[in-house]
């Protein structure tokens, strides 16, 4: 199925934009406590280790990017904030799950971005599918998870079908 038969009005992509934004402040909140906690968790090993274990720190900057791109392509295709914004990722032309690869571009794209002082996500209100350059690179689009599951659940089964 082409990308052409998705509309721009679609139901998949209502909001999408405003709940990226508030996903992503959840996941930075998460990324920042965990990164704390696992700061504290390095300091106190160090001071143990009377400093051998401070070279533990060196794991900490790829963190965040880690927690994007594991969980882009972990069984549920989305961040926690991206879960609690009724956001999911999936593949451009078919809408199926990520693979690895695109979910590593995905997030090396997005913090890309990010580096660049959010210039490049400028370009998501002006795209169809409110899509983000990195979005576009990955072969990614970012849908609401409930229309996606109306919309599968119909291609996939017939009336009087019950799910178990």
């Amino acid at each position: 199925m082409s990308h052409a038969a998705y509309e721009y009005d679609d139901p998949l992509y209502e909001g999408v934009l405003g709940c990226r934004v508030g996903a992503w402040c959840v996941d930075l909140l998460l990324i920042g406590i965990l990164v704390w906690i696992a700061w504290l968790g390095i300091v106190l090993l160090g001071v143990i280790t009377l400093g051998v274990g401070f070279i533990l720190l060196a794991a900490l900057p790829p963190f965040g990017f880690f927690y994007h791109a594991l969980f882009v392509a972990g069984p549920r295709s989305a961040t926690p904030g991206q879960m609690m914004m009724d956001l999911v990722v999936r593949r451009e032309f078919d809408l199926g799950p990520p693979t690895l690869i695109q979910a590593v571009l995905f997030t090396g794209g997005l913090w890309l971005t990010l580096s660049f002082a959010f210039l490049l996500l400028a370009v998501a209100p002006f795209t169809e599918r409110k899509r983000a350059l990195h979005d576009i690179a990955s072969g990614l689009v970012i849908v609401r998870n409930r229309a996606l599951t109306r919309r599968l659940g119909s291609m996939n089964m017939g009336a009087g079908t019950f799910a178990r």
